[in-house]
């Protein structure tokens, strides 16, 4: 069993930044991609971000060239730097393999961005 418990969310203006961290109770970012997932209300989860064992990324269309994927091991810990943040980034953002595993959902952590 893998606990993953996401942080750094917040309150943000447009416009701003936030980095949200993902923490693994044990080493699984070695061995399997990850990623980064949102949940908007009213809305399906999606993929905004991932990142394979061998620190290759992709990332959704809405996202890119303003969020930024990256891990440390060491630390079990994926990271996902949001810059330029718009209101349709409001979500509850979450981590896991990529694919998912049912399991491995965690708690998430909000993200709003408004005024």
């Amino acid at each position: 069993q893998v606990l993953l418990v996401e942080s750094g969310g917040g309150l943000v203006q447009p416009g701003g930044s936030l980095r949200l961290s993902c923490a693994a109770s044990r080493s699984i970012f070695r061995l399997y991609p990850m990623g980064w997932y949102r949940q908007a209300p009213g809305k399906q989860r999606e993929l905004v971000a991932g990142i394979t064992s061998g620190s290759s990324t992709n990332y959704a269309d809405s996202v890119k060239g303003r969020f930024t994927i990256s891990r440390d091991i060491a630390k079990n810990t994926v990271y996902l730097q949001m810059n330029s943040l718009t209101a349709e980034d409001t979500a509850v953002y979450y981590c896991n393999k990529d694919p998912p595993n049912l399991s491995f959902w965690g708690q998430g952590t909000q993200v709003t961005v408004s005024s």
